[in-house]
């Protein structure tokens, strides 16, 4: 199949409420906004500490699929020199960060650098995406358990604005826990997502919101003025 360019000259970022292997329709919805028909994908398993089963999984899923070319790039036992890792990221037409410790993946992303390697693949049309601490990365600020309990880190890359929370309706205390953290300010108003949604942002607005699973949704939480909260349900369209 011939790599054919498409719209090269958007910023895209999509954030997913369910991985490869749980939302299957949601991996060939991503590839679709790749800037090609045919794109490279490149699997970022540093929030789980690069853990060869989810690398496995990974593989399993879009290994074999015939409209990609997938590859691995582990940090923790690191290969690529610095020129070598540069080049290796920006060959990329998306990225896909999995899920796991959103502080530990941002600081490590610092100490090699690949923060700065993702920006810039970001600003030439590289489709960042990931789930749980893939999606929570790209935003100002998140609601995350990277802590223990369910707390807040206003330490992302910013490439989204807001902030952003993950399994808004799977795990036990998420919906209060932000709910709260946006009410008194702990993190700015922002985008949470239930399993099985997926979000497209192009240049920081939200371009398309998509379900794989029944009523799942993404919403919009922020201040309501008066101490509280006002969410609202973004509409979407299913993929299955």
């Amino acid at each position: 199949m011939s790599r054919k360019p498409i719209a090269r000259d958007r910023r895209r970022i999509a954030l997913l409420g369910g991985g490869f292997g749980t939302g299957g329709p949601l991996d060939g919805w991503v590839l679709g906004h790749a800037r090609t028909s045919l794109p490279r994908v490149c699997f970022l398993p540093t929030a789980s500490g690069d853990a060869p089963a989810y690398v496995e999984w990974f593989l399993e899923a879009f290994g074999a699929r015939r409209d990609c070319e997938a590859s691995v790039l582990p940090l923790f036992q690191r290969e690529l020199d610095d020129d070598a890792l540069r080049a290796q990221v920006h060959a990329q037409d998306v990225v896909y960060v999995g899920g796991g410790n959103t502080a530990n993946l941002l600081a490590v992303w610092r100490v090699h650098g690949v923060d700065r390697l993702l920006r810039e693949a970001y600003e030439h049309g590289t489709l960042l995406c990931g789930t749980s601490a893939g999606a929570n990365c790209w935003a100002e600020a998140s609601h995350t358990d990277s802590f223990g309990p369910l707390s807040h880190l206003r330490d992302g890359l910013g490439l989204l604005s807001g902030s952003v929370c993950p399994h808004y309706d799977s795990e036990p205390g998420r919906r209060p826990s932000y709910r709260a953290a946006v009410a008194d300010g702990s993190l700015p108003g922002g985008w949470a997502l239930d399993d099985g949604v997926g979000a497209l942002f192009l240049d920081g607005e939200l371009a398309e919101t998509v379900s794989v699973a029944p009523g799942a949704h993404l919403y919009r939480v922020e201040q309501d003025g008066r101490g509280g909260v006002q969410e609202w349900v973004v509409g979407g369209r299913s993929l299955v």
